[in-house]
């Protein structure tokens, strides 16, 4: 049931709309934060409970380097998980580093809102 009319309705309907695109947008442009892992890994373990926090502030990735598809970063990282790159660049390894992930997804989440 609605209780608006004439112009009162197309300013919800546009308002709305600019809400949704919005909303989409928003969803769209999380960066992609990568965990380079395999199994098992207690330091991968210990770094994804320190990221819990900032879940939703980027989509997290995981990519098992065992896997046969996945052979080059084997013989990149093998000795050196958890590794991470945010948005395809590297940004750390063996340990989380909060302050360096604060930085990075300030300068993106700036960034982004400026456009």
């Amino acid at each position: 049931m609605l209780w608006f009319q004439g112009n009162s309705m197309q300013l919800v309907k546009s308002s709305f709309g600019l809400f949704l695109r919005n909303l989409s947008a928003s969803k769209t442009t999380l960066p992609v934060l990568t965990l380079f892992t395999k199994d098992p890994c207690p330091l991968c373990d210990e770094a994804k409970e320190l990221l819990k926090p900032y879940k939703n502030r980027f989509i997290l990735q995981e990519v098992d380097i065992t896997l046969p598809e996945n052979s080059a970063w084997y013989e990149r990282y093998k000795f050196d998980i958890p590794v991470f790159h945010l948005n395809g660049q590297f940004l750390m390894m063996h340990r989380v580093n909060l302050s360096k992930l604060e930085k990075q997804l300030r300068k993106l989440e700036q960034r982004g809102a400026r456009c």
